[in-house]
């Protein structure tokens, strides 16, 4: 997915937030043919009848009818097979739909049971993203809503362009970027997750693919560019340079870029946590460029990173595992976990620690990196001896007079690594949420008033920490009692 302010990931679609030579792949000796004829099979750099070095009539100044389009897309085609290596093995269509059309379809749009969004409600409370003073559905409405400009639907094999205009101007980066998702499909399939965390890992992958491959191309572009022309949708229609190297290539001035439909403003920490894989996936996919070239990326969709862990830290892949937390239940009767038809536990990982301590003005780090291709920086010392866990929401009663708590345990590497995070943890609390300490030994607090008004209780037991919450400190204990 490519946005103009934002960059998501949705669970059915694939959001965005150089030199000319002939092809590498060389004619059989029957084929009577020569370059740059067009090839009488398919090859690396060529696609529906164009070369990727090929002059194309493209203005985008009154946007781009299909005709246009047809071109633009055949040859970005094209230019991704040359950088990325992989041969396109189906052409993709782009269907333009408009913004209220592209709300309908939106997964984050879909609806859902009461049930299903209060369990949701505590997962981004636990986080302290999203207090109950907000929706965590308007949040992400707000967060994709008026800003996406495209995306790759696996499902139905197809670029979507969201436009409200008849012929759409298509930013370049953007739609090689879409490219590479298909590309991604036709050769590798994408897979699913039981848990946010491991759903992000997994983008980590194909975004970070994506991403650097669109990077590679965008390099390209400038590397090719009049250092005289104009970058905008008046320019002439390009074409190649003519040489055979590959230094750099002439390519469609991008158009002016839009903010979208003006709505609500974007929860920064919503935010934070759903660009990671756009953030640290390119340094990953990076990482594995240089351990083996492409032939290690394409690896790497047969054993795809299992936590965020491993994106964040790309020494750590494949190697550093998850390790397994277990949430006994040890609630009173009259409190439940829900029962859903997704498991009834979520894990966050090390960026929903991170985004929780950022979001919170407790770490700081996120808007620079020394990482290459990655923009942030998702590595904090109260995160980043994360080993895994476990949150479990519950809930007391049902309907209007239902009440909500959860339990949230946390893994780390070894006692040290959970002491900090633990120490840390309750001084954002004290410091930054507004908590008052109940009871200095049992580590209980509670926050009097605003969007995280209740009691949390923070202990820590060798690796392990547990953060219950409840609505009173008087019903902690029937969240979670607490070991004798």
């Amino acid at each position: 997915m490519r946005a103009v302010s934002v960059s998501a990931v949705a669970v059915a679609v694939l959001l965005v937030l150089s030199g000319c030579s002939a092809p590498s792949a060389a004619p059989a000796a029957n084929d009577d043919w020569a370059y740059p004829d067009d090839p009488p099979t398919d090859r690396l750099g060529w696609e529906d009848g164009v070369w990727y070095n090929e002059s194309i009539a493209v203005n985008q100044s009154d946007g781009l009818d299909a005709a246009e389009r047809e071109a633009f897309v055949a040859r970005t085609m094209a230019r991704v097979e040359r950088v990325r290596g992989l041969e396109f093995r189906e052409t993709v269509p782009v269907e333009v739909i408009s913004r209220a059309e592209y709300r309908d379809r939106a997964v984050f749009g879909a609806e859902r049971s009461p049930e299903y969004e209060a369990w949701h409600e505590q997962v981004w409370e636990a986080a302290l993203i999203v207090g109950e003073d907000r929706a965590v559905a308007d949040e992400f409405d707000a967060l994709y809503g008026g800003s996406v400009q495209g995306y790759y639907t696996p499902s139905g094999d197809r670029i979507v362009v969201v436009s409200d205009a008849e012929n759409p101007t298509i930013d370049r980066g953007t739609l090689a970027h879409e490219l590479v998702h298909a590309l991604q499909d036709q050769h590798f399939g994408f897979t699913g997750s039981r848990t946010r965390d491991g759903g992000l890992a997994h983008n980590g992958l194909t975004e970070g693919d994506a991403r650097y491959v669109e990077t590679l191309y965008l390099e390209r572009c400038a590397a090719g560019a009049d250092p005289n022309a104009t970058d905008g949708p008046n320019a002439t229609a390009d074409g190649a340079d003519g040489d055979d190297g590959d230094d750099g290539w002439d390519c469609v001035p991008r158009p002016p870029r839009s903010g979208g439909t003006a709505g609500a403003p974007v929860n920064e920490g919503l935010f934070a946590y759903v660009y990671q894989p756009y953030a640290d996936g390119p340094a990953f996919v990076h990482r594995l460029y240089e351990r083996g070239g492409w032939d290690a990326v394409d690896a790497a969709y047969d054993r795809r990173p299992r936590s965020t862990e491993q994106t964040i830290h790309p020494e750590r892949y494949p190697d550093e595992p998850v390790e397994s937390v277990r949430v006994r239940d040890r609630s009173a009767d009259d409190w439940t976990r829900f029962d859903l038809d997704r498991p009834a536990t979520e894990r966050l990982g090390e960026t929903g620690l991170f985004a929780m301590f950022w979001y919170n003005d407790y770490v700081d780090g996120y808007r620079s990196s020394d990482l290459p291709y990655s923009p942030y920086n998702y590595s904090a010392a109260p995160s980043d001896g994360w080993a895994g866990d476990r949150l479990v929401p519950y809930r007391s009663d049902e309907g209007a007079d239902a009440r909500y708590g959860y339990v949230w345990a946390i893994e780390f590497d070894d006692a040290g690594e959970a002491e900090e995070f633990a120490r840390s943890y309750r001084g954002m609390l004290r410091l930054r949420v507004g908590a008052e300490t109940v009871d200095p030994r049992a580590a209980v607090y509670r926050v009097a008033d605003g969007p995280f008004a209740d009691a949390f209780r923070v202990e820590r037991d060798g690796r392990r920490v547990t953060i219950t919450n409840a609505p009173t400190v008087g019903t902690l204990d029937a969240v979670r009692d607490p070991p004798g």
